[in-house]
């Protein structure tokens, strides 16, 4: 108190207005402090609130050589695992120092062991690395002989081996060597084999988990006999700076599942969600088709779907066009039900189709860009321009096309004059100052993009061409550097054209040398492969390996005498670009680069954005069904969004549009609720605005009431073909249907006879009303609010208190002066 008498009364302060004056002076500051401040950074993220819940934290403690009592480990999401990213962080460390001498950092493993004290040794994932490098032993399941006084285990060495920590699968044999790749290798391990402490004594790492889909010879999540998922484990072995025979350099020399060091092991378990086909093969099938963009979505909501129903529906993940084919010409094994982007036009003598909106996600550019000699070992934060994407789509920087380490020829002569990478690009470095100098040094050589046609394709061609630089330079003009397009993109029209799919277009073919003489020869499309799809490019970027096969192996039956290999950079100079689906992205936590939208204002995808992009959205060629236009993504909306639809065919069998009928309500209603749990909307999308969902619920009841009654018959719901559509613009919930002409009118459908209310209804999935375990976060009818609207409406109604009130305090004692002004006069 004596400080703010000191600060504001410098004259008397016992007046109650001057008091007043201050009062609503030091309100109004502070609203416009509470407003104005950033909100925290991630807070978007819907996967932050709930993973948080089921956070664990564990201290370290004192060994023979390293006291880690101090440090503090936390694994920030321990339930309802699935394959993704999983955030680690720590404090109370000792700092990594920069250089080679690689002492205090810590090694991270993902194990199965069904002993509730946790898993034995043999029992993780560490090593497979071929022999040879930095680390050798440090990153292997190796032991030096003779190295730790503890190991009473694994003494004796088998012929010129070391000893080793054989792996013992859940199901399987044993490894029989450090170095056997059985089970995983140098490119699928998930270990972390060095994971640095900053100078602060703070870490953090994010781990990918993985299931027994990925990993079987782990089996977490694997469905036992009485119907519940394995667990499995996470071991952090923190490694400190003494050791008893270090390395000449002072390096630590020893595996982290030597005796010794695997003592100091801090375990976390691990709670996965169910995988596989969880409902009974028994029930009738209802089959699904079409876009990846729902993928994460139907995946959460299928065990709910399935639960108490006759039926269970499978979801079969393709292009959008194949999807639309499947409801436009059907065969009698068609599935009955379409996921798509842009919209199905009904056949020319087809029945009508009705569209209803199921999710909103969209594009991202996931990267991984790890920097070694730095005091932050990565970069988080990335700009790129539609013009700097469109250099990376049609192979333009030299590196894309061939490899500066591999081969002895120079640049093509079609690329010659343009920057050898990414990070030489004087537009790349403008816009990201921090990656010029040391970061540089690593560099993405393109984008792994999926090898699937796609309608989430076009959009990203879209986007390129929405912007006056980028479209300019894929037809041909340079940019102010004097960089230009690669000529064999030149005759493609990527600059008015929206293709469905990624050209590789560029054949040229570069010569690799090995050791011997072997040689084999390489073209862009191994520098930077295809990726399977949306899901598998952000699996990429997350393990820091993008698929490169440049390198010359040994290969008996080739001509040559070798063959193309590739294997994972080391950790801490891997750099991967990717493009995933925001859900993907989101599931693997990828930084993602901020993209520029109409505005010219850099956004990355959030609930917010992607919802505000949704709102400028206009109808396509159906009426109903928004098209995504990056041209008009402005206020702040994220250029790269898109909406989910189900299209479903009016002339399918009664049952199958009952059944269909409740996917689409569930989805819209119940679906909507975000969070982790089974049955609700992963992160990675926004929940469907409330006009979206009055449009789904109205498209459920025309699918279920199916196609208008034959004159004179007196029925509805029959099974016939031909008719015209029936249905409002969407644009005020009302349902979007299509008839023979691939137009829509407008109307609106009534209730279905002895059906579910319409509105957006659907069953709630468990834990989400009631009782809650943390993990839920109940979506409004208004279409749902995120973490980060509620704290921007919160500040911004706080603002609006704290003005009110500052002007109030302001208003009394002006109103009391401008009084004892007039008081006088009327005096007189």
């Amino acid at each position: 108190m004596r400080g703010i008498r000191g600060l504001l009364g410098a004259r008397r302060t016992g007046t109650r207005p001057a008091r007043r004056v201050t009062a609503g002076v030091t309100a109004l500051l502070a609203a416009l402090v509470v407003a104005l401040v950033p909100l925290p950074r991630g807070l978007d993220r819907a996967q932050a609130a709930e993973a948080d819940s089921s956070a664990m934290t564990l201290s370290g403690t004192k060994g023979p050589y390293d006291d880690f009592s101090g440090l503090e480990v936390t694994v920030h999401q321990t339930k309802h695992l699935r394959q993704q990213g999983l955030e680690v962080s720590w404090t109370g460390g000792k700092e990594t120092p920069l250089g080679t001498k690689f002492v205090n950092f810590l090694q991270i493993m993902q194990c199965w062991g069904d002993d509730p004290a946790g898993p034995e040794r043999e029992q993780c994932v560490f090593g497979g690395t071929a022999p040879g490098g930095f680390l050798v032993d440090t990153w292997s399941r190796q032991l030096v002989a003779g190295t730790d006084p503890g190991e009473t285990e694994y003494t004796e060495a088998d012929g010129f081996d070391s000893p080793f920590v054989p792996f013992r699968p859940v199901e399987g044999e044993p490894t029989d060597s450090a170095y056997d790749t059985t089970y995983f290798g140098p490119n699928d391990s998930n270990a972390e084999p060095m994971r640095k402490t900053q100078a602060d004594g703070t870490g953090e790492a994010v781990f990918e988990v993985q299931t027994a889909l990925q990993a079987p010879h782990l089996g977490c999540g694997a469905v036992d006999a009485g119907g519940d998922p394995r667990g499995c484990w996470l071991v952090v072995v923190p490694r400190g700076d003494h050791e008893i025979e270090p390395h000449h350099d002072g390096r630590l020399d020893t595996s982290p599942l030597s005796r010794t060091n695997w003592d100091r092991r801090m375990v976390f378990p691990l709670d996965f969600d169910p995988v596989g086909d969880t409902c009974e093969p028994d029930k009738a099938e209802r089959r699904v088709i079409g876009s990846e963009l729902l993928t994460d979505a139907m995946s959460s909501w299928q065990t709910v779907l399935c639960s108490g129903a006759a039926t269970r529906f499978s979801f079969t993940q393709a292009g959008e066009e194949r999807a639309r084919e499947a409801v436009t010409r059907p065969t009698g094994t068609s599935p009955g039900l379409a996921v798509t982007v842009e919209p199905v036009e009904a056949a020319e003598d087809g029945p009508p189709v009705v569209h209803a909106p199921l999710a909103v996600s969209g594009l991202a550019i996931g990267f991984l860009w790890e920097v070694d000699g730095r005091p932050e070992p990565w970069v988080r934060d990335l700009r790129l321009t539609p013009r700097l994407i469109a250099k990376l789509l049609t192979q333009s920087y030299i590196s894309s096309v061939r490899h500066w380490n591999q081969g002895t020829e120079g640049p093509p002569d079609h690329l010659a004059g343009n920057p050898e990478s990414l990070t030489r690009d004087p537009e790349f470095l403008e816009l990201n100052p921090v990656l010029d100098g040391t970061a540089a040094r690593s560099t993405p050589f393109g984008i792994a993009v999926s090898g699937e046609n796609s309608d989430l394709t076009r959009l990203m061609w879209r986007y390129l061409q929405s912007d006056k630089d980028a479209r300019e330079f894929l037809a041909g003009k340079e940019d102010p550097w004097g960089m230009k397009v690669n000529s064999y993109y030149t005759d493609l029209a990527l600059g008015t054209d929206a293709l469905d799919y990624f050209p590789k277009a560029d054949p040229t073919e570069t010569r690799s040398e090995g050791v011997s003489g072997m040689w084999a020869v390489y073209t862009g499309a191994e520098v930077v492969p295809y990726a399977e799809n949306l899901h598998d490019a952000a699996q990429r970027v997350r393990r820091g390996y993008g698929g490169m096969t440049i390198e010359v192996g040994v290969c008996q039956e080739c001509p040559s005498g070798g063959k193309l290999t590739g294997e994972r950079r080391p950790q801490g100079g891997r750099t991967v670009m990717g493009l995933a689906d925001v859900a993907s992205a989101d599931r693997f936590l990828l930084d993602v680069a901020a993209l520029p939208n109409a505005d010219g204002e850099f956004v990355k995808p959030t609930s917010a954005s992607l919802l505000e992009a949704v709102a400028g959205m206009k109808d396509s060629t159906v009426p109903g069904v928004k098209t995504p236009d990056p041209a008009r993504a402005t206020d702040g909306a994220y250029p790269l969004t898109a909406v989910a639809y189900a299209a479903g065919s009016l002339d399918r069998a009664a049952a199958e549009r009952k059944d269909y009928a409740r996917l689409i309500r569930y989805a819209a209603g119940a679906g909507q609720t975000q969070g982790l749990n089974p049955g609700m909307l992963p992160p990675g999308y926004a929940p469907l605005p409330a006009a979206m969902r009055e449009q789904a619920a109205e498209a459920a009841t025309a699918l279920e009431k199916g196609l208008p009654a034959e004159p004179g018959t007196g029925a509805d719901g029959g099974v016939g073909a031909g008719g015209s559509g029936t249905g409002g613009s969407g644009a005020d919930g009302g349902v979007s249907q299509t008839g023979a002409d691939g137009t829509g009118t407008a109307g609106g459908p009534d209730a279905p006879d002895g059906g579910p209310a319409a509105g957006p209804a659907g069953s709630a999935p468990p834990g989400a009303t009631g009782a809650t375990s943390g993990q839920e976060k109940t979506v409004a009818s208004s279409g749902g609010l995120t973490p980060a609207e509620i704290l921007g409406a919160i500040r911004w109604v706080l603002l609006g208190v704290l003005v009110a009130g500052a002007a109030a305090a302001l208003a009394g004692p002006v109103m009391l002066r401008m009084s004892s002004r007039k008081a006088p006069a009327a005096a007189d």
